[in-house]
């Protein structure tokens, strides 16, 4: 299923995985898009982070809480909750991306790093949907 915001089409992807190579340089989080044709998106990620989206996987939680966990606990309890989060662009091998939060002034575009919009989707009690700019996808 396509979703457009401005003249971008969206594809709902789903967190796969998340592994380091010791050939490559830094660990990678992987997506796979959740209809035909199940594109994959390989996004690298610091270890830190991907230290971060396995215990997102796995569904544990830190003795202390980490900075996803928080942020997720903060929103809860302000009853703010996440829409989507959105892998936008590829800048210099950088990517992009932003999530929507519905607060009492209405839908608000917030620019964040890509492992956080993940770690930060996955974390709410009701997961919203990571959406990747079909330009992305090969």
């Amino acid at each position: 299923m396509a979703l457009i915001f401005g003249a971008e089409n969206y594809r709902v992807m789903e967190l796969e995985q998340v592994f380091y190579d010791l050939a490559n340089s830094s660990p990678t989080a992987v997506l796979i898009e959740k209809e035909a044709p199940f594109r994959k998106l390989e996004i690298p990620v610091a270890l830190i982070d991907a230290q971060n989206l396995r215990h997102v996987l796995a569904g544990t939680v830190a003795l202390r809480p980490t900075t996803s966990e928080l942020l997720s606990s903060i929103l809860e309890r302000t009853n703010l909750n996440i829409i989507d989060a959105r892998i936008v662009r590829i800048e210099n091998g950088i990517y992009f991306s932003e999530f929507d939060v519905m607060t009492t002034q209405g839908r608000q575009t917030i620019d964040c790093r890509t492992s956080d919009a993940l770690a930060l989707v996955q974390r709410q009690r009701v997961s919203a949907p990571i959406l990747c700019a079909d330009s992305l996808l090969v």
